[in-house]
């Protein structure tokens, strides 16, 4: 079992609060992303629930139980870092089996666990190499290793696959998640990048200066943001904003559209632009126009799609996926 609920957890450095007053339920075998841009708050939160920051007020309960006031090795839970924390002189086969040889299990019982860790994360053959020999892919997966060996009843991501070449963040995204799908233990994962939330997560936990902007599935953020903040953080590439006067014929202080909902023509349409930049990418095309009175809005179309720089256009936006936002940022339902 590994559910873990925050009920009013604040944290305070002097008299600045980072985390003001978060409740949050994360239940039993859920993967939970933590998103938001840098210094939002999400790897203190992170910190908090493992226990290697104190809760300035609150109280987090791990399974029912108040945990608040329990040190790190008293919550049973796994953390992976961003930098993998390897000991280099150690072996593949050491590294993972140090918790274990530090909590005084049996040599047989070592061996078995790391045996089974290897085999789970594909890291048999490389054993008894040392953490040099390793490619950054497998030294994280051998940082995995290490937390899946104590059976925690939740397992935390700090950014792990930062240190991590794009194609390698794409592998490595796939075999966590799978991983989740075979462990079926509870995950809270941290990141800044929204593509990782989308593809990874059950739930996705917005954050914004501390604050919980919205909790939801990705498709609930994707299709009804509570405000602002989410509508332009989730999504890629990021929703297009109209404001002012050009949002008040939507009775809205500002309107929403999604490049994905925007349909471009020649001839005729809602709103005449000049394509900018054109970014053909084979499966999709994207088209920065600059919209007379609005601005430059993005256009996520066809990738064979025959627009380029310079072409006159004009937009129309899908009028059932318009995103209306009142003058404080809440959504307009």
């Amino acid at each position: 079992m590994g559910s873990i609920a925050l009920e009013h957890v604040n944290k305070f450095f002097g008299t600045h609060a980072v985390i003001p007053d978060v409740s949050l339920t994360i239940e039993d075998g859920a993967f939970v992303v933590f998103v938001g841009p840098s210094g939002c708050g999400k790897s203190t939160l992170l910190r908090l629930i493992a226990g290697l920051e104190d809760t300035s007020s609150g109280i987090i309960r791990l399974d029912g139980e108040d945990v608040t006031r329990k040190g790190p090795a008293q919550r049973q839970l796994a953390m992976v870092f961003q930098s993998y924390a390897l000991y280099p002189h150690m072996t593949v086969r050491q590294n993972i089996a140090f918790p274990l040889k530090m909590a005084e299990q049996s040599k047989e019982m070592i061996a078995r666990k790391v045996e089974d860790a290897a085999r789970v994360l594909n890291l048999t053959d490389y054993l008894d190499r040392k953490p040099r020999q390793l490619s950054g892919r497998q030294r994280q997966r051998v940082a995995i290793g290490r937390a899946i060996v104590r059976q925690p009843k939740a397992f935390l991501f700090d950014e792990p696959l930062s240190n991590l070449d794009a194609a390698l963040r794409v592998n490595m995204r796939l075999e966590i998640t799978e991983l989740h799908q075979q462990l079926k233990t509870t995950m809270v994962y941290v990141t800044h990048d929204q593509v990782e939330a989308m593809t990874m997560a059950d739930r996705i936990v917005v954050l914004n200066a501390g604050r919980v902007e919205q909790y939801g599935t990705p498709m609930e953020l994707y299709r009804s943001p509570a405000n602002k903040f989410v509508a332009g953080f989730i999504g890629s590439p990021k929703m297009n904003f109209i404001e002012g006067e050009a949002a008040s014929p939507f009775g809205a202080a500002s309107v929403g559209v999604r490049p994905e909902h925007m349909l471009i023509a020649r001839d005729r349409g809602e709103w005449k632009g000049r394509v900018g930049v054109a970014e053909h990418l084979g499966s999709d095309t994207f088209l920065h126009v600059h919209v007379d009175g609005i601005g430059l809005m993005t256009v996520r179309t066809g990738g064979e799609i025959d627009f380029f720089h310079g072409d006159d256009v004009w937009l129309t936006p899908d009028p059932s996926r318009l995103y209306r936002f009142a003058r404080d940022g809440q959504a307009l339902r």
